[in-house]
């Protein structure tokens, strides 16, 4: 394993639910590692998080100029006065680095373009230069997964390049629907269950999960410019964007947090059911990512909605009693 895969490998143990739990059968936690390998390897790139992008520009064959802009998480956003956990974030992008950002995702959707072509034997074809996306080559082959919820999260981390702020919350949900869903419906393909009804279920779970996260990284999202709240709910509460630059949420902030937390609430018991659908130990698996979602949400309760003050986080203790109730629920 190279240093850099290691890198974004590492990053599981930091995700509100578990990416490739111990009790999965060996060929099942392969393949959520190589899917989740991918999908934080495309997140790092879109949000500038890599821990050394010339080193993944080369592999990729994507030429940056010299003065490329370093990482992300290497610079402080020039806020007035800065949250504790927007401090740790970052500028916008400048122009110079969007263009690296997209280059880098052109090549990755071009390295997966080789995966794929190496598992259907096509004559001629390169192997994936990126090991995360040489890793995909047996899980796509073993599971046949298709390539479109993948290129979906390309896709995503393209959006978030030139868009930074949401109308509504329908348009955060066509957001989710490239950056949330594919991942389920991977998962679903993994174990060889996905039906539209499943998939159904499944997406309105990992809706949830990302509005969740979101909430939770309210401050470090507005560090990089962006805001997913939406705006006609922050006109609704009487929020304005100068408000999350503040240490901590006002009482209208706290307000607003709660309300998009009852959304993602809701969506969480939509797809919950999801859980009862199959059994064996994919039950779960799945019953620790609603568990995940459940236990983040009463994070940021307990946070008293203060989302600026740092990203609530859910303790494992509450966690696992989370994942016992949905799972003897199946919902």
């Amino acid at each position: 394993m190279s240093l850099e895969q290691g890198a974004v490998l590492d990053k599981a143990g930091a995700e509100n639910f578990p990416v490739a739990p111990f009790f999965m059968p060996r060929s099942m936690r392969a393949g959520l590692m190589a899917v989740y390998g991918f999908a934080r390897l495309v997140d790092d790139v879109g949000d500038g998080d890599l821990a050394d992008p010339r080193a993944t520009a080369r592999l990729l064959g994507v030429p940056l100029p010299e003065t490329e802009p370093q990482p992300a998480l290497a610079r402080t956003a020039p806020e007035p006065v800065p949250s504790p956990a927007a401090a740790a974030g970052a500028a916008a992008p400048d122009e110079a680095e969007t263009r690296a950002r997209l280059a880098l995702l052109d090549a990755i959707e071009s390295d997966l373009d080789r995966a794929f072509d190496t598992v259907l034997g096509a004559p001629g074809t390169q192997a994936p230069r990126h090991p995360l996306l040489a890793a995909l080559c047996p899980v796509i082959d073993l599971h046949g997964l298709t390539p479109e919820p993948f290129r979906a999260l390309i896709q995503a981390n393209r959006v978030d390049q030139t868009t930074s702020r949401y109308a509504t919350f329908d348009d955060l949900m066509g957001y989710c629907e490239l950056s949330a869903n594919p991942v389920g419906r991977l998962v679903l393909q993994l174990a060889g269950l996905a039906t539209p009804e499943r998939v159904r279920r499944s997406d309105a779970v990992c809706s949830a999960l990302q509005v969740v996260e979101h909430l939770q990284d309210v401050a470090e999202d507005r560090a990089r410019d962006r805001i997913y709240l939406p705006a006609e709910d922050m006109a609704r509460f009487g929020v304005a964007e100068a408000d999350l630059d503040a240490p901590h949420a006002g009482p209208a902030l706290r307000a607003l947090v709660e309300y998009e937390a009852g959304r993602a609430r809701a969506l969480l018991a939509e797809g919950a059911p999801l859980v009862g659908s199959v059994g064996g130990r994919l039950r779960l698996l799945l019953a620790g990512f609603v568990a995940g979602g459940g236990a983040a949400l009463q994070a940021v309760a307990d946070a008293g909605n203060d989302v600026l003050a740092g990203a609530p986080k859910p303790r494992k203790g509450r966690l696992l009693r989370e994942a016992a109730v949905t799972l003897v629920k199946g919902r």
